[in-house]
């Protein structure tokens, strides 16, 4: 995965240890928003359909990984009053 990350010119956006000698550069605004992306994609995958990918066609996966995104969001919307 960190070779596709510097593949696609983004850097690591890890924390530093509190015993590191050297700060390393660090944005919490990115690494908040890394975690709600993987979360959703770990949401995302508990659709069967998503994680095995069983269509062939890269158009239908697409639709379906919509469907899987639609059917998340208005779940979480539903909840809130």
């Amino acid at each position: 995965m960190a070779g596709r990350v510097e593949t696609c010119c983004r850097a690591a956006n890890i924390p530093p240890r509190s015993n590191r000698n050297e700060p390393i550069c660090f944005s919490p605004y990115l690494y908040r928003v890394g975690n709600l992306v993987e979360r959703f994609f770990n949401k995302i995958k508990q659709c069967r359909q998503v994680a095995t990918r069983y269509d062939k066609l890269a158009a239908n996966y697409l639709a379906f990984v919509q469907l899987a995104s639609i059917r998340l969001w208005l779940r979480i919307n539903e909840s809130t009053p």
